[in-house]
């Protein structure tokens, strides 16, 4: 378990360096589009190469993102938009939001 980017950097750069290969975890909320972003790392500024890399994907909840990952022919596809692509919609966070988001409530 990495606690952010700075770690899985730094995973991504030993695992090159010794040889070893990494598949960036992605099975939670936001986690597709998180790994995207280390997944292209990794090819443009550590491997420069596909061969032997791969990155999960899980097919829900990116109707919660305003960017939401994107894959065509089994890749990601870089996100369009600057940042982390891990901006909520509103809407969806109000209804998640712990304890009086509407998901929450009984009934």
């Amino acid at each position: 378990r990495l606690a952010g980017v700075n770690e899985a950097v730094a995973v991504l750069l030993l695992a090159d360096k010794f040889g070893v290969p990494v598949c960036p975890h992605a099975g939670g909320v936001g986690l597709c589009e998180y790994v995207q972003h280390l997944s292209a790392f990794d090819y443009i500024a550590v491997s420069g190469s596909l061969d032997g890399r791969m990155t999960e994907y899980a097919e829900h909840l990116h109707e919660h993102f305003v960017d939401p990952a994107r894959v065509s022919g089994g890749r990601y596809l870089l996100p369009e938009m600057p940042g982390y692509s891990a901006e909520l919609h509103l809407a969806s966070r109000d209804e998640h939001l712990f304890p009086h988001g509407k998901v929450w409530s009984a009934g």
